[in-house]
């Protein structure tokens, strides 16, 4: 499954968060990292994420589509993603 998750946390969590996700996703912009995960990989990601944020604090929003969507950029890309076939 393809995955996007955009969060907002608290400052003290905030490196915390970034850290991890880079381990599982690529990095778009500030706070926002997506890419293709299996099932497993993903529960993984959501547990991780709840170890690190604070409930009563912290946001986190995850969208889960089938596929890589089509994306399309208006203004600078911050970091581009690169497909190798």
């Amino acid at each position: 499954m393809y995955v996007v998750i955009v969060y907002d946390v608290g400052v003290k969590r905030v490196n915390n968060v970034k850290k991890f996700l880079r381990q599982h996703l690529h990095w778009i912009q500030n706070s926002v990292f997506e890419g293709e995960v299996t099932g497993a990989e993903f529960e993984r990601i959501k547990g991780g994420l709840m170890d690190i944020i604070d409930e009563d604090e912290d946001s986190v929003v995850v969208y889960r589509l089938r596929s890589m969507p089509e994306r399309e950029v208006l203004g600078t890309e911050k970091n581009p993603l690169e497909y190798v076939l």
